[in-house]
């Protein structure tokens, strides 16, 4: 005689829900309970249908369709999200990554990329690098031109540093080309005009500052010259260029001048 309490037919349910149970259990120890949930969640309307992706200027959504690797069987239930923020972390112009499941069909993927903060020299290899210095693109698209390029091995982890330097002489700053970081350890500056100005490992900003008031005094920068060299502290070396060396060799000769330091 069954209690007042239990409705009628309880017995059964629960020996349904029993077996149920053990079956579930059994298909998991089996290993194969993605597959069932696969299966189930095409039948109910729970597998992905759809992929909102926001954020991205630079990546294409192919290649972010591409990391997250979607089956075509698949199940918004079992689709393993760590394991899709790891691929798509390792697109070199991803800085932050959100994955989210919103049921009952869709993947919500937010982008946030890197900036573009200079091109980066070595060799014949070109790259785009963030402002950290890393390597974010080798495909040098025209809106690219602009910005800051450096030269050299190293010249990537000094990038920041390169790009706050000049930012302190504006005057100057549009004539530079590029930054050569010399031996990891101190930049050449090559200007438009072909002049290399070669700094010195410490005191930069010193000479820079004298650099800018002989150009504004004298036109230094705009004269017939191939280098200045700021490196030593008690004196400025400007090297003509040929032409120019030439022309100063035959006025020695005519007695216009005394041959002094080099030049």
């Amino acid at each position: 005689m069954r209690p007042a309490w239990l409705p009628a037919r309880a017995g059964t349910v629960a020996a349904l829900a029993f077996l149920a149970g053990w079956g579930w259990y059994g298909i998991v120890l089996g290993g194969h309970a993605v597959e069932v949930t696969d299966a189930v969640s095409e039948t109910t309307g729970f597998s992905i249908k759809e992929v909102r992706i926001s954020g991205q200027k630079e990546i294409e959504e192919r290649e972010i369709l591409s990391a997250l690797a979607i089956p075509e069987k698949n199940s918004l239930f079992t689709y393993d999200i760590a394991s899709a923020y790891s691929r798509v972390s390792d697109i070199p112009w991803v800085k932050q990554i959100s994955i989210r499941k919103l049921y009952p069909a869709t993947l919500q993927v937010t982008v946030k990329e890197r900036e573009p903060f200079a091109l980066w020299q070595r060799g014949q290899v070109l790259s785009v690098i963030d402002r950290d210095g890393r390597v974010i693109a080798d495909t040098i698209r025209p809106r690219y031109a602009g910005l800051p390029m450096i030269v050299g091995h190293g010249g990537q982890k000094r990038a920041a540093e390169y790009v706050t330097l000049l930012d302190r002489f504006p005057t100057l700053k549009p004539r530079v080309n590029a930054g050569v970081l010399v031996a990891e350890r101190r930049w050449n500056l090559v200007l438009d005009n072909g002049i290399e100005v070669r700094l010195p490992e410490k005191g930069v900003n010193a000479a820079l500052k004298e650099l800018v008031a002989l150009d504004n005094e004298h036109g230094l920068l705009s004269r017939d010259i191939t280098a200045v060299d700021l490196r030593l502290d008690d004196r400025i070396i400007v090297r003509l260029s040929e032409g120019a060396a030439e022309a100063r060799r035959e006025f020695i000769k005519k007695g216009g001048l005394t041959a002094g330091a080099e030049t």
